[in-house]
């Protein structure tokens, strides 16, 4: 039958899974510096959101690796800002990734925020725009910032190109977003040959999908442990140690809030983000504490050499 010479072309010559791996093995894989899980923060908007974040890191001592930053577009920051931004990051060594302009929902193109649209996914349209998003991301480099969200693949593409011709520096790490809507050992290998430093698959995963995933690419993987009411409102810090298991390396990823668009529209109110920021720093300690509990023996630690920590 063809689906069996099918299975056997995905297991023998590409070495991909051909179901899900529900006997969910441990990892093989860390982070540089032995670490199983390390934690992000998103929805860093602000330089004000960056330092209630190293404050609250700090109160808790629960070291940070990398945050998620300005969603919205880093486009709506003023330079200076932008800079103290990256200073903020250099100093408390906390690797950033940067969105620099937002993209469908938030441009001239109205598909995407109709009923049915937003099944067309969140890439870029047209290269007016993704030059927009160059010239952005050049005055992000120039800011410092060394590390960026990406959601559209031949974006991913491109910019792979020019580090590996020195176009760009070549300390600059690229991060798939959950935007991209990749969820298989499949995709996540074309990520991973795209020149993706890590990705976000996404955030409903069973753990059985997230085995699979990790049996293919040694690449770091972001999983959500809260996410936002509007995008399913799941927590799953009860699932730390088997999620760190199994994913290592993995970045445990803390989101909780009402909506995207209100978190990352151009008017949202500081005071609701910085007490969100607290919020993600609370869970990210009961995520470790969970994981702490385990008799899986994980790692935890503030190792950070590998890290795309800004360079003011």
């Amino acid at each position: 039958m063809a689906i069996q010479s099918m299975e056997k072309f995905m297991t023998e010559k590409l070495n991909l899974p051909v179901k899900d791996r529900h006997d969910m093995p441990s990892s093989k894989v860390t982070f540089e510096g032995g670490a199983h899980y390390r934690m992000e923060i998103a929805g860093i908007e602000n330089a004000e959101n960056f330092e209630v974040l190293v404050k609250e890191s700090e109160k808790k001592n629960l070291p940070i690796h990398r945050v998620i930053g300005t969603v919205g577009g880093s486009a709506l920051l003023e330079f200076e800002e932008l800079k103290y931004y990256a200073q903020i990051g250099a100093e408390s060594k906390i690797e950033v990734m940067i969105n620099p302009v937002p993209v469908r929902g938030w441009d001239l193109g109205r598909q995407y925020t109709t009923s049915e649209g937003y099944v067309s996914g969140m890439r870029i349209r047209g290269q007016d725009n993704l030059h927009m998003w160059l010239k952005e991301f050049d005055r992000c480099l120039e800011a410092g910032i060394r590390g960026f969200l990406i959601c559209d693949e031949g974006l991913l593409y491109l910019v792979n190109q020019m580090r590996k011709e020195n176009v760009i520096p070549q300390d600059v790490k690229f991060k798939v977003s959950v935007f991209a809507g990749h969820a298989n050992a499949v995709g996540a290998k074309l990520l991973s040959d795209l020149g993706a430093d890590s990705f976000n698959p996404l955030a409903d995963l069973s753990l059985s999908m997230l085995a699979s995933i990790r049996s293919v690419v040694d690449l770091p993987m972001d999983v959500y442990m809260s996410i936002v009411d509007t995008m399913g409102g799941h927590q799953r810090n009860i699932e730390a140690a088997e999620i760190a298991r199994i994913c290592a390396p993995v970045y445990f990823k803390f989101e909780p809030g009402k909506s995207e668009a209100e978190l990352y529209n151009a008017w949202r109110d500081p005071s609701y983000l910085n007490f969100l920021i607290k919020e993600k720093i609370r869970y990210a300690s009961i995520a470790k504490e969970w994981c702490d509990r385990s008799t899986n023996k994980l790692v935890f630690n503030d190792y950070k050499a590998d890290l795309s920590i800004p360079r003011p």
